[in-house]
């Protein structure tokens, strides 16, 4: 009986000993090896085509062979078209952030806080209008207030005129319009999911203690709100300074941004150097507001 029962005793021991030594193995890889695979896709796919970028940059075109300078540089800051795009561009962003900033929190506080009917199915759309494209808004736009939309096919049509009043989408109130209509979700959804976090009882200690609805928002609902807002705005002003689509499909001739120079230097004029150029000063800009985004939150302890 005791032979019989020795071999069933160290069965297990020689089948879960090679299970042990690859876990010791794996415990023994050591932490540069794991992080090396993303680390090279991330090289490959980003930061070797950016250097590119940065490279050519500083080669102008009486440079091919690879010599560096600061001339592409010195033209582009010293041009017109620059500098215009660059304010352009600015005050695209800072006015479009604006609007998202005061429509995004007047739409969340009315959905969050005002009962109608649908208001759940109209929460539930805005985590669909964020996966919608931006040319589509301005489809939209072009279709309603554009030289041939309804708008202006309303007016003709009752006033008798040759043509509608409304030509604002190819200026840069339209651009900004646009802008505001298709990002102003991105600040509705860090606020709705903020305001459902939001203690109800402290809005009725405030209306039981006779504060007003102004009141209210101002003092109970705005503070708690505040780190919701920074985050919604600071990405608001950084897809701005970067839109294209938008600014592109409104047909604004006279609107250009950072993103439009960029196409027309390299795609039109064919102005390789001068583009990456802009793109680098595209990139310094976004990549500083963002930086001074996480400072300013970081001291505010959002």
């Amino acid at each position: 009986m005791a032979d019989t029962t020795a071999p069933s005793t160290t069965a297990p021991t020689s089948t879960t000993a090679p299970g042990r030594r690859k876990a010791a193995s794996l415990t023994r890889t050591p932490t540069w090896a794991w992080a090396l695979p993303p680390v090279l896709v991330l090289a490959l796919g980003f930061l070797y085509p950016l250097a590119l970028v940065v490279r050519q940059s500083f080669t102008p075109e009486s440079l091919e062979d690879g010599g560096a300078s600061l001339t592409p540089y010195t033209e582009v800051f010293a041009s017109t078209v620059f500098r215009e795009a660059l304010t352009t561009t600015v005050w695209l962003a800072v006015g479009a952030t604006v609007g998202c900033l005061v429509l995004g929190f007047v739409l969340a506080l009315v959905i969050a806080f005002v009962p109608f009917p649908g208001g759940k199915a109209v929460a539930r759309f805005i985590d669909v209008f964020l996966s919608f494209p931006s040319f589509l808004i301005t489809l939209a736009l072009l279709f309603i207030y554009g030289s041939v939309g309804m708008a202006n096919g309303a007016w003709t049509g009752v006033t008798g005129a040759a043509e509608g009043p409304f030509h604002f989408l190819t200026t840069p109130w339209g651009v900004l319009l646009a802008e505001i209509t298709y990002f102003t979700p991105f600040v509705m959804r860090p606020l709705l999911a903020a305001f459902s976090q939001l203690d109800t009882a402290q809005l009725e200690v405030a209306s039981s203690l006779g504060a007003g609805p102004v009141r209210i928002v101002r003092q109970v609902i705005l503070p708690e709100a505040l780190p919701a807002l920074a985050a919604g705005g600071s990405l608001v002003l950084v897809l701005c300074l970067n839109e294209f689509g938008i600014v592109l499909f409104t047909g604004a001739k006279g609107v250009t941004t950072l993103p439009m120079l960029v196409y027309s230097k390299a795609i039109l004029e064919s102005d390789y150097s001068a583009a990456c150029v802009v793109a680098v000063v595209n990139i310094a800009l976004s990549v500083g507001l963002y930086s001074l985004y996480r400072v300013v939150s970081r001291r505010a302890g959002a």
